[in-house]
């Protein structure tokens, strides 16, 4: 029995059309361009069935609204397909693919995000590859997580950043080794174990939580940022250098830091560097923060970090809970030495 695959475009890149304004989201079109791809009606390939939210959006306009759009639709229609692939734009589907790996909770089914750096209609694209390599992933069903699939590699959802603007390899994933390559055959990494659940699926609905992000930079005047502490910001992640390092004397960061904590803002200490770790107190330019009561991210990403504090805020969990899990491996997220 072939398997069902859903094909959720949010809008993006790949289903665009031509526009007076240049490339933009147009109803209708990609339904029109998927039917004319005799590919996609190949015996080898699943079953399919597309579904466009409405509006269709260009990725930087995505919310916590549209994530939990998405998880909505993946669980309205959990038990009636084999597996999910999501059509995005590639400006925040790393924040997405994030998102999604933690409210969908107990996930074992394939949730695949694509685009594309061309659209599907122009003659010479990236967009068909990255499509019919995603649902075929989704189909096989090896992969039994959140994913993002692109230029002929699978990566781990929240292991992923977006590196150019312009390259087809848009995608990189810096401290995790992809889940699969794509040459002649796809060739999944057997040394990561299969994710396996026996609680059942659920999706965890995300709160409008406020959540900042500060990057730090030489000569940064951190009292300037000293007024944004306030009780109603939940969370702040700060890039800082190398391996949590910040510049300048330590004791210029300490009144924000305190101020954080007397309001209850978790403070997350990410870097700058895509490749490593962060590792407070190895250097004494970190040490003031580990001692304050900063969170160390280790080696997640941004974008994990910042879709990771939203998660957690949304079940309910307070800021010191917040605190303990965020140094956690929840969704594969932090390589556990």
């Amino acid at each position: 029995m072939k398997k069902r695959i859903l094909l959720i475009y949010t809008g993006g890149t790949i289903g665009m059309n031509k526009s007076e304004n240049g490339y933009a989201p147009q109803r209708g079109f990609l339904q029109e361009i998927l039917e004319g791809i005799p590919a996609l009606r190949n015996e080898a390939m699943p079953d399919w069935e597309l579904l466009e939210l409405d509006p269709l959006l260009d990725s930087s306009n995505t919310t916590v609204v549209e994530w939990n759009c998405i998880s909505g639709i993946i669980k309205e229609h959990y038990h009636r397909f084999d597996g999910f692939v999501i059509l995005h734009g590639t400006d925040t589907m790393a924040y997405t693919a994030s998102a999604l790996s933690f409210s969908l909770e107990n996930l074992d089914k394939p949730v695949i995000l694509t685009g594309s750096q061309i659209p599907l209609f122009e003659i010479r694209n990236d967009a068909l590859a990255n499509l019919l390599t995603s649902m075929l992933i989704a189909a096989e069903g090896r992969v039994r997580e959140v994913a993002l699939c692109f230029d002929y590699k699978l990566l781990r959802g929240n292991r992923s950043v977006k590196r150019s603007t312009s390259d087809l390899d848009a995608f990189y994933s810096p401290n995790f080794p992809p889940l699969a390559e794509m040459g002649t055959s796809i060739s999944y990494n057997h040394m990561i174990p299969a994710r396996m659940h026996n609680a059942p699926f659920r999706v965890q609905q995300l709160d409008k939580i406020p959540i900042g992000i500060i990057k730090v930079f030489p000569g940064i005047q951190f009292e300037l940022f000293e007024e944004i502490m306030t009780e109603s910001l939940k969370g702040i992640v700060l890039e800082a250098f190398g391996a949590g390092n910040i510049p300048g004397a330590a004791d210029a960061i300490l009144p924000i830091v305190r101020k954080a904590y007397e309001n209850g803002t978790v403070l997350v200490i990410c870097s700058q560097c895509l490749k490593g770790s962060v590792t407070l107190g190895a250097y004494e330019t970190s040490s003031a923060l580990k001692k304050a009561g900063a969170v160390c991210a280790f080696d997640m990403t941004t974008e994990a970090a910042v879709a990771k504090l939203y998660y957690l805020f949304s079940c309910g969990y307070d800021a010191e809970t917040v605190k303990q899990k965020m140094e956690e491996d929840l969704r594969g997220e932090i390589t556990v030495l």
